[in-house]
């Protein structure tokens, strides 16, 4: 598990999903944009809620491992869509482009 301070709170959450929200908010800042991404946390009673970080080129967030905060939180199609935004974010593709003859060109 890890924790995530942000604004001054800690929220506890599942590692991957740590890692890909920071990898995501890396991937922000460079190209200079913001999002607001919601995953799961653990309450200290144990319970699990959602919370909503504004991440992008003026985030702060950084991220420790924590132990006995319970169950290891997973999403693991959350982890996947963070990824694949990150990607996105990294390497934009654009879709091909059919020119005149046999030449395809990509647009980006």
């Amino acid at each position: 598990m890890q924790a995530i301070m942000y604004g001054g709170d800690e929220f506890v959450t599942g590692d991957a999903i740590a890692d890909a929200l920071l990898a995501y908010g890396r991937a922000l800042g460079d190209d200079v944009r913001a999002e607001i991404i919601a995953i799961p946390v653990r309450e200290e009673d144990g319970s699990v809620v959602t919370a909503k970080f504004l991440i992008g080129p003026a985030s702060q967030i950084v991220a420790k491992t924590v132990r006995d905060r319970g169950p290891e939180l997973e999403d693991e199609e959350l982890v996947s869509r963070l990824n694949d935004l990150t990607r996105s974010v990294e390497a934009p593709t654009g879709g091909s482009l059919e020119m005149s003859g046999d030449a395809t060109y990509e647009v980006d």
